[in-house]
């Protein structure tokens, strides 16, 4: 019996350890890593940075408690607002428990204005976390199965489609929460206009706009934050997977009207924004800054954009090809599963985003040449696979 929870469609491969964008099973055979931890590992693995700052740290103070003020909580909160025009952050463990945050501050807020506003409208195909809320704020049905009953209060949409939220739109309404880029989706692109057009309506109906950045935040699209594409802000933003760059962390940002919602008592989170997770999230967010790695996904993005566009013209079973910066996905006429594993025994590792699309996720940091061996390795699962 598996003393393991068998929450999970594991790959066969145990991973043992990894450096810059490749990893090891414990056979010793070498992966290169498109996967990241699903967006997590920003600056690929054991960047030198990383461990001296992780090793400084772990000898000086782990953990101490939010009862405690932290220099380094502040510090981190003080950068993220100053990139992302948002006033003041909250800390936590994950992208579910920062959508969490924001939808209880969202909520919060009317509350506090005598407002009867609580509902939250989602998008289709969206995905915001596995915790009983935001499982029910996600636009996938499968996530929900045998969950009931589930929090009232979330409506879904499909994304790019602003009549069909206009029609939702009531004295109810609280927030639209929606993802820049659904990653876990499909890699399904809000476009520019639409983000702009959701914006506007907030505005006019007096609701808030909360932008899931979870995965696409923190360089992954070529920019800190997605949003900042489609020349909107949110009042609300929330962050994970590549901010710690592999020491668990989440963040929810919000403008000083909106955060002032929450005090003490109302909301917290044990280790959220404790040292260590702190002093990694500082040093993902120097390193992007040091060695200039958003202009480095916008060449490597655009790199395997192109490569894998030429390959569509090559291999018909590739329907699509979409995504910003490395967040890159690939539609297919066919299920993923078996050509992932095919490139998983070629030496590649990538994931998929619902059942047809390949979703691949380098580290920021990935090169030219690692860039061009994955386009020849996908290149020859596909001639074997057609």
């Amino acid at each position: 019996m598996n003393a393991l929870m068998n929450t999970y469609a594991r790959f066969p491969l145990t991973l043992v350890r990894g450096q810059g964008s490749r990893v090891w099973d414990d056979a010793d055979n070498c992966y290169l890593d498109f996967i990241s931890g699903i967006a997590v590992d920003t600056l690929g693995h054991a960047h030198p940075k990383m461990t001296q700052a992780l090793s400084t740290q772990a000898a000086t103070l782990l953990h101490c408690s939010n009862l405690f003020n932290i220099p380094k909580q502040q510090q981190l909160a003080e950068k993220l607002c100053a990139d992302s025009g948002l006033d003041a952050a909250f800390f936590c463990n994950s992208g579910a428990e920062a959508n969490e945050a924001a939808i209880k501050l969202a909520r919060k807020y009317f509350y506090d204005q005598g407002s009867a506003r609580r509902t939250v409208i989602t998008a289709t195909q969206s995905f915001h976390g596995r915790l009983l809320s935001t499982l029910t704020a996600t636009g996938q049905d499968k996530v929900k199965v045998g969950f009931d009953p589930l929090p009232p209060g979330f409506i879904h949409v499909p994304l790019n489609d602003l009549d069909a939220l206009k029609a939702v739109i009531s004295r109810q309404s609280a927030a639209i929460l929606l993802e820049p880029l659904q990653g876990e989706g499909g890699v399904n692109i809000a476009n520019a206009a639409y983000l702009q057009g959701v914006r506007k309506l907030c505005d006019e109906h007096g609701m808030l706009l909360m932008l899931d950045e979870v995965q696409t935040g923190i360089g992954r699209c070529g920019t800190m934050f997605a949003f900042e594409q489609a020349g909107v802000k949110p009042d609300i933003l929330t962050l994970a997977k590549g901010l710690g760059g592999g020491v668990p962390i989440g963040a929810m940002l919000a403008t000083d009207a909106v955060a002032a919602s929450f005090g003490p008592g109302t909301h917290g989170s044990t280790f959220g924004g404790n040292p260590l997770s702190c002093t990694a999230a500082l040093t993902v967010l120097e390193v992007i800054e040091n060695e200039s790695l958003l202009e480095n996904v916008k060449a490597r993005g655009a790199q395997l954009m192109q490569g894998l566009k030429a390959m569509q013209a090559r291999f018909p079973v590739i329907k699509e090809v979409r995504g910003q910066g490395l967040l890159i996905g690939a539609e297919l006429s066919i299920e993923a599963g078996p050509l992932i594993a095919e490139a998983r025994e070629s030496g590649l590792l990538v994931l998929s985003a619902g059942p047809n699309v390949l979703r691949l996720l380098p580290p920021l940091n990935v090169s030219e040449a690692e860039v061009d061996e994955a386009l020849v390795t996908l290149a020859s699962v596909m001639e074997r696979t057609q």
